[in-house]
């Protein structure tokens, strides 16, 4: 079945908005950002960052670093000075959270959001079976960090394929540099489960989400915003980037149904210190605009196609001078290619007409 969606029509802002956009679009992208993917992501990524109790592997859980794979490591070595400081609870200068997300407002960010969010809850919800799984297609760089403790470096972007049980009762598959990693329970070269341990995700998380979970999710953007910042407590660098970052791996390597990935854009406009940034490049070399928010010297991006405001990927870039990487250092990036839904793992979608 084919259920790789559809690219929708351009979008045109109101009158009101377009002025707020105009600033914010007008650019003709560079093109001098695509040689800088030149190195290879290292294997041993995949097991680095399954420990929870690492302080350096940021909040995410084993099952979703196992598909995540990495935490840019500028991040990912602060967050050990953080934690042996015990500061890790809060941003500095962020402001207490109370339980009650903060209301939009009309920033550029917010602006930009709030199209993006009505472009994704146009889209039209895909008919899934339990029994499939979600398929997401991608390039990928990650920054690595030599055996000597040289400084990270970005490897060359590599594909790399996932799929995801519909409803987490069978095993997922990861493919990447040549290998087929079983997502839980062992599978066969068919995606077939063959070992004892069929389940794939039977207990679903935000920081794990499955198709059916994500369904679940309240499509009230401060109803939303509220659970995040609720089930992430005390995780990852503080409250608010680490919200940021969660959104951000729910769009990733899932499909949200359109009227949550609506809500979550929407949320995500409501964390302090979002930003727009111009021109922005994925690792397949696109240029879109991007939302952004800054974190301890790095910038995490999403970026979007200018025209279709389809989300592109994401790119991490060191937005000042640190310890551990120099200012405009690229430290992550990645490009979705295809996204869609499969009766096996290991399968891709058929495409039609």
């Amino acid at each position: 079945m084919n259920t790789t969606p559809s690219r929708p029509a351009p979008v045109r802002p109101t009158p009101a908005e377009r002025e707020e956009l105009a600033r914010l679009l007008p650019v003709p992208p560079e093109r001098e950002l695509s040689g800088r993917h030149r190195q290879a992501l290292k294997d041993q990524l995949l097991r680095e960052f399954r420990q929870d109790t690492a302080p350096a592997a940021g909040p995410r859980s084993a099952a979703r670093r196992l598909t995540a794979v990495a935490v840019p490591l500028a991040a990912g070595a602060l967050a050990v000075t953080l934690a042996a400081s015990g500061a890790l609870d809060r941003e500095p200068g962020a402001r207490p959270h109370a339980g009650v997300a903060p209301a939009p407002d009309r920033s550029p960010a917010a602006v930009l959001l709030d199209r993006i969010a009505t472009v994704a809850a146009a889209r039209p919800a895909p008919a899934v079976r339990d029994d499939q799984y979600v398929y997401v297609a991608s390039t990928v760089a990650w920054s690595s960090r030599g055996a000597d403790g040289s400084a990270p470096r970005l490897d060359t972007p590599h594909s790399r394929g996932i799929w995801l049980s519909v409803d987490g009762s069978r095993p997922g598959l990861l493919r990447e540099k040549g290998m087929e990693i079983p997502l839980a329970g062992d599978v066969d070269k068919s995606g077939r489960p063959v070992s004892d341990h069929p389940a794939g995700n039977p207990a679903p998380t935000l920081g794990n989400p499955t198709y059916r979970y994500l369904e679940s999710l309240p499509t009230d953007p401060g109803t939303l915003l509220k659970k995040i910042y609720d089930e992430t407590r005390g995780s990852g660098p503080g409250p608010d980037q680490e919200a940021f970052v969660t959104i951000g791996d729910l769009l990733r390597e899932q499909m949200a149904p359109p009227k949550v990935g609506a809500a979550l854009y929407r949320a995500a406009a409501r964390i302090p210190g979002v930003t727009v940034v111009d021109d922005a490049v994925d690792a397949a070399g696109r240029h879109g605009v991007a939302v952004a928010r800054v974190h301890a010297g790095e910038r995490t991006e999403w970026i979007f196609d200018r025209n279709t405001l389809e989300f592109l990927g994401e790119r991490s870039v060191m937005a000042e001078d640190t310890a551990w990487a120099r200012s405009g250092q690229i430290t992550a990036t990645t490009a979705v290619l295809t996204r869609g839904i499969t009766d096996r793992a290991g399968d891709t979608p058929r495409r039609t007409g």
